[in-house]
């Protein structure tokens, strides 16, 4: 009998433990969700603020310049707090710290005062993805699909945001379109207090049947190489999501009203929420490093076309890009973590979002100049240029690892003795 209650308390412990965690991964899916929402309710909105206020939409979107840079900036020091104090509490501040700003840019009577809180809003929304992403892969039993999903979720996010910002604040004004989300993030918050324990004392993970362990030169290379990667993704990435709803309006558009605008664009911004799917079941049966450069070959070629691109054939253009902008997005997830010692995962995941989203305070600023320059000929140009260097980077990861892949591949091939 003691031997039958010591095995019902250890499958109790390991049921309660599997609850937890998926608990834990629902929480952090929604958060994701929840981030990507809030960082684009301002683009959007910007859009019927040019009438309202007579000036341009380069410099209304420079108030979001700070909340941008924020949202990079700020990745560092969060993703240091999470691994020397909690995790779990950094999530919970996240929550309820972007609920509070997101409401005081509701109410910011000036625009020093919006500045000021869409700051705010961008320092604490920084903290999802250095924080997040590691207790997403740490927590994972089948990393490729639930990167997967979880990457879907922040894209939903990005997909309803246009959508939906436009819809509140053609009904009922800019400012709900920040006090909605806001009291999502509230209450979602104490929930999460309520529901996700305390991991102070977790334990640092063992490496899985993902991962690959490779020589300390390979990849310390390796790693500087995703670091590169972060901040030419990062600013394709940024350039056409902060864009593509002006994108949409000034090339097939102006007929439009500004709800019919940003439905399109949330149209567009799905195509990027499939990619994602794919690419989670794509890593189970493809080498990830050769959907690496394959994703990055389609990013330039959508970007390219998209360049060219005027009328409905746009919206094709648009989707391309889109796609590969978000599959390389959860494929480099994926492939970082396949190659990163579990002990530094924190860290060097702290360090590349640091990367991406620094590079959207830049973004947002060279977006508003070349636009008022030479309008999306000469932005689209840009990004064009700064997808091939992301390509050639990627064939330098892939070119570094195929060895060590091939050698992993012809072992599992070989039959046992």
């Amino acid at each position: 009998m003691p031997a039958m209650s010591a095995t019902a308390q250890s499958e109790a412990a390991a049921a309660d433990a599997n609850s937890a965690r998926r608990r834990s991964i629902g929480f952090l899916n929604w958060a994701h969700f929840l981030d990507h929402y809030v960082i684009l309710i301002f683009p959007t909105v910007v859009i019927g603020l040019e009438a309202a206020y007579g000036r341009s939409y380069g410099d209304l979107l420079m108030l979001s310049t700070a909340a941008f840079t924020a949202f990079g900036l700020f990745a560092l020091p969060c993703g240091w707090l999470a691994e020397n104090w909690s995790r779990r509490n950094m999530m919970a501040i996240y929550f309820v710290g972007t609920g509070v700003s997101a409401i005081a840019v509701g109410l910011a009577p000036d625009f020093t005062t919006l500045a000021i809180a869409l700051l705010a809003v961008g320092i604490f929304a920084a903290i999802y993805h250095p924080v997040g992403t590691p207790m997403v892969i740490d927590s994972a039993v089948n990393r490729g699909r639930t990167m997967a999903l979880n990457g879907l979720c922040g894209n939903i996010g990005v997909s309803i945001a246009a959508g939906v910002t436009a819809v509140i604040t053609s009904r009922f004004g800019w400012q709900y379109a920040f006090f909605v989300p806001a009291a999502l993030f509230i209450v979602t918050g104490i929930f999460y207090l309520l529901f996700v324990p305390d991991d102070r004392r977790r334990q640092t993970p063992k490496m899985t049947s993902n991962d690959v362990k490779l020589d300390k030169r390979t990849m310390i290379a390796v790693i500087a190489l995703f670091m590169a990667l972060a901040l030419s993704s990062g600013l394709v990435f940024n350039a056409l999501t902060i864009t593509l709803p002006k994108i949409v309006d000034a090339r097939i558009g102006r007929d439009f009203p500004l709800a019919v605008v940003g439905m399109l664009a949330t149209a567009v911004f799905l195509c990027g929420g499939a990619a994602q799917l794919f690419i989670g079941r794509a890593v189970e049966v493809i080498a990830p490093h050769i959907l690496v450069v394959a994703v990055a070959i389609i990013q330039l070629l959508g970007v390219v076309w998209l360049t060219y691109a005027t009328g409905w054939p746009l919206l094709i253009a648009l989707a391309v890009a889109i796609a590969a902008v978000y599959a390389q997005v959860t494929v480099n997830d994926f492939v970082l973590a396949r190659y990163t010692p579990p002990a530094w995962r924190g860290r060097i995941y702290a360090f590349r979002f640091f990367l991406i989203f620094t590079s959207a305070g830049p973004a947002v600023w060279g977006i508003g100049r070349l636009y008022d320059h030479g309008g999306f000929d000469l932005v689209l140009f840009v990004t064009a240029v700064i997808a091939a260097i992301y390509a050639v980077n990627s064939l330098a990861i892939t070119w570094l690892v195929a060895s060590v892949e091939g050698r992993r591949t012809r072992g599992a091939e070989m039959p046992a003795e």
